[in-house]
């Protein structure tokens, strides 16, 4: 811990010796002068990281040094001590910035107990974080690598969210970069049971989580059956827990949750495959068979995602959900706003799904945009432009005006992504598709330590193209490259944001139910 300098100005300092001594006692470095002009120079001269300033002293007042102080460093944390508790003196002084107040004569304890408040407290929270995070540390790795569940792993992903989130917030660059290693243990314990489990949730009858096909009908329609009033679903496209999480103090203000929930993203864990599963209610394969003209293939023209409002309306109707709904894409900032000005519109619906695009389009942007790259260069900071975006988005607009009308809301999303830091190799032909995290394609060559393959997709219930149409899905934080150029494109897709194949960020998405406060 680096030693904190205190710089003391009171035309009374050598009748504080015995202060400053149990202050120097303590660990922490004081100077003192009696004099509000020395007190400037010194502070011109010296780094320091408070200031205790009396604020009678002859020649240049507390007041006076104050107001000069402020100006010459604003940033640097002052403490007003007096013998005066007139009101006006307190007043001046607040009104000029000062981080705390006390009243003469001053006992140690009352110096020691100010310094902690202002300046050790982020060093404390930081401390006793990343010693809560250490004793949790050792029970998370065994908990990994025991025979977990799919409900186990839902723990396992928002406890490390939450050390995630706690630790970035601490600064503690040390416990930052253990939880970073423990995260990538878990995801290759997490990719490995996901292979394993992934074919006998599709087709046999076992215990199996909510998945993106499933979604509507296990968690929304029991809330459409005992809902009195209509209900808003939101799907921001491509939001992971953690960006939920982030999110989560601003819409508290307004909302208060009910339930905060994770299912899991079918693979590929794309808009095309995922999210077309979660207005259908059936997988890919099966929404091809039973409605061809609402399935649009990799090589085929069109948008791959035109038909979710028609796909809804099927799956509503199969489950006997006498529904009233509307369905709304918002791809900008003028849909936002329009959606905004005709919300009231939506009123006398059962049920009202809005798409958001935004944090969709900020993964793509920041993979090729160079300021978007460098605004987003890590987990932090990507998360830190979704709160921005959000806060100043229709979307939150919306979300207030919902309030005000005490509407209860769905959050979730369609799948996540991963920041992707290992390139694989891959070949195929012409046709191939060009997700950087899956490929489907005929005679395919790859690593095979790197990818989860399906050889036969309808095993998965997976479109096929042809007849040896196969599908890889890229582990972890590998993304797929070709053999040609190869060195330039894995430098430019390097730390980029990714979807499609199998992490924790990508497949264990946010559900959250929201009633207004």
């Amino acid at each position: 811990m680096n030693t904190v300098r205190i710089l003391w100005a009171d035309d009374e300092i050598d009748l504080l010796k015995p202060h400053v001594l149990f202050l120097e006692k303590k660990g922490y470095a004081v100077t003192t002068t009696n004099s509000g002009d020395e007190a400037l120079d010194l502070i011109k001269a010296h780094y320091f990281d408070i200031v205790f300033l009396d604020e009678n002293m002859p020649g240049m007042s507390g007041i006076e040094t104050l107001g000069a102080l402020s100006k010459l460093k604003p940033n640097l944390p002052v403490v007003m001590i007096t013998k005066s508790e007139e009101e006006s003196i307190m007043e001046d002084a607040i009104g000029a910035n000062i981080v705390d107040y006390l009243i003469k004569p001053v006992n140690p304890n009352q110096i020691l107990l100010c310094l902690k408040k202002n300046i050790d407290n982020k060093r404390i929270i930081s401390e006793k974080t990343s010693m809560s995070y250490q004793q949790d540390f050792r029970n998370l790795s065994i908990q990994m690598n025991e025979n977990l569940s799919f409900s186990d792993w839902m723990e396992v992903y928002k406890k490390i969210v939450f050390w995630e989130l706690k630790l970035e917030q601490s600064q503690n660059e040390e416990m930052a970069d253990i939880i970073r290693m423990q995260k990538n243990d878990a995801n290759n314990l997490f990719c490995r049971f996901y292979e394993k489990n992934y074919e006998t949730w599709l087709s046999g009858n076992t215990q199996k989580p909510v998945l993106s096909h499933t979604m509507l009908r296990d968690k929304v329609f029991p809330i459409l059956d005992n809902a009195s009033q209509p209900v808003f679903l939101l799907l921001i496209d491509n939001l992971r827990y953690d960006q939920w999480k982030i999110i989560e103090p601003i819409i508290s203000a307004y909302y208060r949750v009910v339930q905060d929930d994770i299912y899991y993203s079918i693979i590929p864990s794309t808009t095309q495959f995922a999210r077309n599963a979660l207005f259908a209610g059936l997988m890919p394969g099966e929404i091809e068979k039973k409605y061809p003209r609402f399935w649009i293939n990799e090589g085929d023209e069109g948008t791959k995602n035109q038909y979710e409002n028609e796909l809804l309306g099927e799956q509503l109707r199969r489950y006997g959900e006498k529904t009233k709904f509307s369905y709304n894409k918002i791809l900008n900032i003028n849909s936002g706003k329009k959606l905004l000005e005709n919300i009231n519109n939506l009123y006398n619906n059962d049920l009202n799904v809005i798409v958001y695009n935004f944090v969709d389009m900020l993964s793509h942007a920041r993979t090729d945009m160079d300021v978007i790259r460098e605004l987003a260069e890590d987990e932090a900071a990507y998360r830190s432009i979704t709160v921005s975006w959000f806060e100043h988005s229709p979307l939150f607009d919306i979300i207030k005006q919902l309030a005000i009308k005490r509407f209860p809301i769905i959050l979730t999303t369609d799948h996540g992504s991963v920041k992707v830091a290992s390139p694989s190799r891959l070949l195929g032909d012409k046709e191939i598709s060009t997700n950087l995290r899956y490929k489907q394609g005929k005679a395919l060559q790859y690593e095979k330590k790197d990818v989860f393959e399906i050889k036969d997709p309808a095993r998965v219930f997976l479109p096929r193209i042809n007849v040896s149409t196969a599908y890889v899905f890229a582990r972890e934080y590998k993304y797929f490259v070709y053999p040609n150029n190869y060195n330039h494109y894995a430098a430019f897709y390097k730390n980029t944001f990714q979807h499609g194949g199998i992490s924790m960020e990508e497949n264990l998405v946010p559900f959250v139910y929201l009633n207004a406060k």
